[in-house]
């Protein structure tokens, strides 16, 4: 990779600040778009696509078999109605045709999720550096940039103590970890919305969760006195909760559980679907399928036996079906469909960290993703205040993002003398 003292101080025409996905995308779509345009990427750290390179395990949840551009709108706490259109320009679809057209063919899981067929992000890596050298695209690490003013038309900053000018900008520095491109834009004449985390697991201090760490189960979570709720697979931890439900839950209710400090009381239903008539109609059941069977050994609807375990404690071990009593039922049927737990913090995955916040959909032209307040400032990934549920919801916001900027500033780009 070059490094930007290897240019001289000439305009350069298009400046992408970020190497992440979209910074990429972005940077690969303009220069094949318009191949006389140069453009270049300046990156802070020691190398690009990290975040690619780390997310999913290792294996890079590229995107989310949903096709349809208002279904995948759907899918973001915040953003919705400004991705509807920027959907229909690029979403999940064209997405795969990308990469595979690149030599990337992916897969899809049976819970929609797309990864490459490698089954390992270096696939996607790889994909996005040979296209980017391919379209010549120059990528400048250990290149921080601070500060940028734009003067006369031009945007100029420095980087390693190089004076760089150019005719468009384009902030891909991601969320709250890397703050220069919302204090970049803020000098500009944005007013970013402040980060918050969102996609992030829940900390209890409820033992008997610690010690069911690595047991997975469906189940219905969801904040009373709230719209929060959420179904599907949960895991325990060591520290808490996490799993696909829980990850969705931390999205869609980011700011209030940030304005909350991460305390509140979760409830978690063991059994979604059912009320508690029809979980008595359960119990009732087993007991005249196994009477004389102690309840502890004998778990209703699947249960893993462990959790079913736990969730009898009430119940004293040696009771068995035929000798349970109203009141110890009537325990058992709350804890089936309406376990408390008390939340006091969150975790966080720091290499697929997510947040939401930044700039305003309302200050960003959706159409071409340039700034509303300050022509020739383009924005993409997650620098914006857009964010997607857990499944490569993010990535196709980026991957969407990136390629509409990328298309608009080819277009504004000068031929380089």
């Amino acid at each position: 990779m070059n490094s930007a003292s290897d240019h001289s101080s000439k305009a350069h025409r298009i400046a992408i600040l970020g190497g992440g996905a979209s910074g990429f995308f972005a940077a690969i779509a303009c220069a094949e778009a318009n191949p006389e345009a140069e453009v270049h990427i300046f990156e802070q750290s020691s190398q690009c696509l990290t975040k690619v390179a780390k997310s999913g395990g290792g294996r890079c949840n590229v995107t989310h078999a949903c096709f349809e551009p208002r279904r995948l709108s759907e899918h973001f706490p915040r953003g919705e109605r400004a991705l509807i259109g920027a959907f229909h320009k690029f979403h999940a679809e064209h997405a795969v045709e990308w990469f595979e057209a690149r030599g990337v063919r992916l897969k899809r899981e049976s819970d929609g999720r797309m990864f490459p067929q490698s089954d390992t992000s270096a696939s996607v890596v790889q994909c996005l550096l040979e296209s980017a050298r391919a379209a010549g695209v120059h990528v400048h690490v250990r290149s921080a940039v601070s500060e940028v003013v734009f003067r006369n038309g031009l945007f100029s900053f420095s980087t390693n103590g190089e004076a760089i000018s150019c005719e468009c900008v384009l902030l891909a520095t991601g969320g709250s970890r890397v703050p220069s491109g919302a204090l970049i834009a803020a000098s500009l004449g944005h007013v970013p919305i402040p980060p918050v985390p969102s996609l992030f697991t829940f900390d209890t201090p409820v033992k008997w969760i610690h010690e069911l760490a690595g047991l997975s189960c469906r189940a219905e979570a969801f904040i009373p006195e709230t719209p929060l709720r959420e179904t599907g697979p949960i895991l325990f931890t060591h520290r808490g909760l996490s799993g696909p439900a829980i990850l969705r839950l931390s999205a869609w209710g980011a700011r209030e559980l940030a304005a909350r400090k991460d305390c509140f009381s979760l409830r978690l239903n063991f059994l979604p679907g059912h009320s508690p008539q029809q979980v008595e109609n359960l119990l009732q059941k087993q007991r005249e399928e196994q009477p004389g069977k102690k309840i502890v050994n004998s778990p209703i609807a699947s249960l893993p036996s462990r959790l079913w375990e736990c969730l009898c404690a009430s119940v004293p071990s040696d009771v068995r079906w035929t000798t349970l009593s109203r009141s110890h039922r009537m325990g058992l049927i709350s804890a089936l469909v309406s376990t408390q737990v008390q939340i006091v913090g969150k975790s966080l995955n720091k290499d697929e960290f997510v947040t939401c916040g930044g700039i305003s959909c309302a200050e960003v032209d959706f159409r071409t993703m340039q700034s509303r307040i300050q022509p020739g400032l383009y924005f993409a990934g997650e620098i914006l205040d857009v964010d997607g549920i857990t499944g490569g919801f993010n990535f196709q916001s980026a991957w969407t993002t990136g390629w509409i900027a990328g298309h608009a500033m080819s277009g504004l780009a000068s031929k380089v003398a």
